[in-house]
């Protein structure tokens, strides 16, 4: 985590470092878009988070350590990346329900399953979006090209979970 912070920090040095020797840009200008765009989450990232731990609380454990858990190997992940493809909205409401889940026991290749699912599928977004805007042909295609993936990312994790 402290890494990827740094990464940040020097991406932003460089970047401003950049624009600082354009005359048409203004530091003032870009730091208050900035803040106006960080401002929103900075109330909703606590929310999400309480609301996910509320949640994981409210979860029946025995049934997620059952249908969803270490033990549930393959099925466990085909299930995962079955209910990912179909998880709504976008990452304030995905990862405190995913974190819900993994409090309530749910295993790390059938989370790996869920998330790639609900990242490369998610069958809400084809509806609103990629249908309507790229036609049938390309959403046939880019399903094809995809939708095994979940169900390899989780079978790569298990793997990777034995040889661990």
């Amino acid at each position: 985590m402290l890494s990827a912070y740094f990464t940040l920090i020097t991406i932003l040095s460089c970047l401003a470092l950049i624009a600082h020797r354009k005359h048409q840009v203004s530091h003032k200008e870009v730091v208050s878009k900035g803040v106006a765009d960080t401002l929103p989450l900075l109330f909703r990232i606590p929310a999400a988070i309480l609301a996910g731990s509320f949640l994981a609380e409210l979860i029946p454990k025995a049934y997620v350590v059952a249908l969803l858990g270490d033990s549930s190997g393959l099925q466990g992940i085909l299930l995962a990346s079955i209910l990912g493809g179909f998880l709504p909205g976008g990452p304030m409401i995905a990862f405190p329900l995913l974190l819900a889940l993994f409090k309530a026991g749910m295993g790390i290749p059938q989370m790996i399953a869920l998330l790639t699912a609900w990242l490369l599928l998610a069958f809400h977004r084809i509806i609103a979006f990629e249908l309507p805007m790229l036609g049938s042909r390309f959403v046939r295609r880019r399903l094809l090209a995809c939708l095994p993936l979940p169900l390899l990312a989780g079978i790569a994790a298990l793997a990777a979970d034995n040889l661990f």
